[in-house]
């Protein structure tokens, strides 16, 4: 009989509990309520979507490279707990940075290597690929929480982007089109991997805030092109496939078909 819930999921659920236990013992007065809750609703979110998607792909197993995958998502929700801690503590009771720049960091290496390590064991899947990227924006999320309230509130802008466009894709019935997916490339991954550097960076307070706020604006601004260029590709896509369609339509003799809900106009 299949499991409730996966042995992958499974073991990134323990792993959350386990590391926040570890974290609790990182300042005098411990991690706190908001942390805990914040860290055991991460994991149960992380548990839920990646037993959905497992389901999805008639699968039951992680791969190599999904298994460093979810030791990231388990750090990530480590380091949402931490944000959720330091957010509501005393200044003088709050998490010391380098507990948080140091835990981010193992993430953004870690992140360097999953995908290695699928190509040369030959798994290379559509869900690695989602989970790969969907660990990536909610580390990149919780990040920019945290140095928002430092740098201001526009940095939100950086951890958002990427479920702003999710949400258009899924509410915009004239342009069903931005579900696509784009090719990959590796200038949109050096940008994915700048937010993390520079916000981890941000994070440490190692840096004066002049040059921080600057690289983190200039990190913002990358964003903004990246995603502009991935509609822009998304919006080419689909009218290349409307025309492929309405000139074979030509070809047989009938005549073109009208435009339907969610089609490029």
């Amino acid at each position: 009989m299949r499991q409730v819930i996966p042995p992958g999921p499974s073991v990134g659920l323990v792993g959350v509990v386990v590391l926040l236990g570890a974290l609790e013992t990182t300042t005098s007065d411990g991690l706190g309520p908001a942390a805990w809750l914040v860290g055991i609703a991460s994991a149960l979110t992380l548990v839920t979507l990646l037993t959905a998607g497992l389901r999805g792909a008639s699968r039951d197993r992680l791969t190599p490279a999904d298994r460093i995958t979810l030791t990231r998502a388990v750090i990530s929700c480590g380091v949402a707990a931490l944000v959720a801690g330091s957010a509501v503590a005393a200044p003088s009771h709050g998490v010391a940075p380098g507990v948080l720049v140091a835990l981010a960091s193992v993430a953004l290496v870690l992140d360097a290597v999953d995908g290695r390590v699928a190509r040369r064991t030959g798994t290379v899947h559509p869900l690695g690929a989602r989970f790969d990227m969907e660990t990536d924006a909610f580390l990149i999320l919780v990040l920019s929480t945290h140095v928002a309230a430092d740098l201001g509130w526009w940095v939100l802008g950086i951890g958002f982007a990427r479920y702003v466009l999710l949400l258009l894709a899924a509410l915009s019935r004239w342009a069903s089109w931005l579900r696509g997916q784009v090719p990959a490339r590796r200038w949109r991954k050096a940008v994915a991997a700048y937010q993390g550097i520079v916000l981890t960076a941000a994070t440490s307070h190692l840096l004066p805030t002049p040059v921080v706020t600057v690289a983190v604006a200039a990190g913002l601004g990358l964003l903004v092109v990246s995603f502009g260029t991935e509609v822009l590709t998304l919006r080419r896509s689909a009218l290349t496939v409307r025309h492929g369609a309405e000139v074979a339509v030509r070809r047989a003799g009938m005549p073109s078909p009208s435009v339907e809900a969610g089609v490029v106009p």
